[in-house]
């Protein structure tokens, strides 16, 4: 068995490729590494082409929805990206017009439709907007909550969705509370865990730079909210993420 974090952000060159040494050393051996904006996701396509067991997503995240969305679904045809994203609606920061947000999402969510590609979603503060997008575009058949941070009942409308929850770090912590509990009735088959490095390290390293090695953390700290096994999460989230970026075992 091993783990997959299937959502972070591994920098370029020598340093990403130890970070992808030191994971697979520490049992990650597979790891999802996801664009933001149109040189970021150059940078993590070519960061997958480099290093084995790494993927790359290709996206525009909503804080840079106001550069557009030109040049993304070229990045969808190299072999090593396999699914849109992150994209989405941010309504915490505003870095981009709330209007702009939306149609660059809208605009993602037909690129996965018709691709049939997985889409990565980052949702904060905008549940509703959110949700009332889904369900005018129609919810792509693979679909991630990534960083999911709602509680019970958004982890119910994202399932009811046909979404996965992805839990980060937040789940380790003392505030995690609201994520214990959607975790806990969440279907163990329906979730999948994540760093989103260099962001959100877990305890005991929170407030250090975050790393894909770490991702076991977050899957342990899912057991305890499950009150399962360590070892049924991992083989479980291991299988799920393969179904769902398709993965030669699934």
């Amino acid at each position: 068995m091993a783990w997959i974090d299937q959502h972070c952000h591994i920098p370029a060159g020598d340093e990403g490729a130890a970070q992808v040494a030191e994971a697979r050393a520490g049992g990650v051996e597979r790891m999802v590494t996801v664009g933001c904006t149109l040189q970021q996701s150059r940078e993590m396509a070519a960061t997958a082409q480099a290093n084995d067991g790494v993927w790359a997503t290709a996206g525009i995240h909503p804080h840079d929805a106001k550069d557009g969305i030109d040049g993304i679904e070229a990045l969808l045809e190299l072999p090593d990206v396999v699914a849109v994203g992150e994209c989405g609606l941010d309504y915490h920061y505003d870095h981009s017009p709330r209007d702009v947000q939306a149609e660059v999402f809208r605009r993602q969510i037909e690129i996965a439709h018709r691709r049939d590609m997985p889409l990565v979603i980052h949702t904060r503060s905008a549940w509703d907007e959110t949700f009332t997008i889904l369900d005018e575009e129609g919810t792509p058949r693979r679909t991630v909550f990534h960083c999911f941070t709602g509680g019970a009942e958004e982890g119910a409308e994202c399932l009811r969705r046909g979404g996965l929850l992805s839990f980060s770090g937040i789940i380790t912590f003392p505030s995690g509370g609201d994520l214990r509990e959607a975790a806990a009735l969440c279907p163990l088959d329906r979730l999948l865990v994540e760093t989103d490095s260099p962001y959100l390290a877990p305890v005991p390293h929170r407030g250090k730079p975050n790393r894909p090695v770490l991702v076991p953390l977050v899957g342990a700290a899912v057991a305890e909210a499950k009150g399962c096994g360590v070892e049924e999460v991992e083989a479980t989230t291991w299988a799920t993420a393969a179904e769902f970026y398709g993965f030669d075992d699934r």
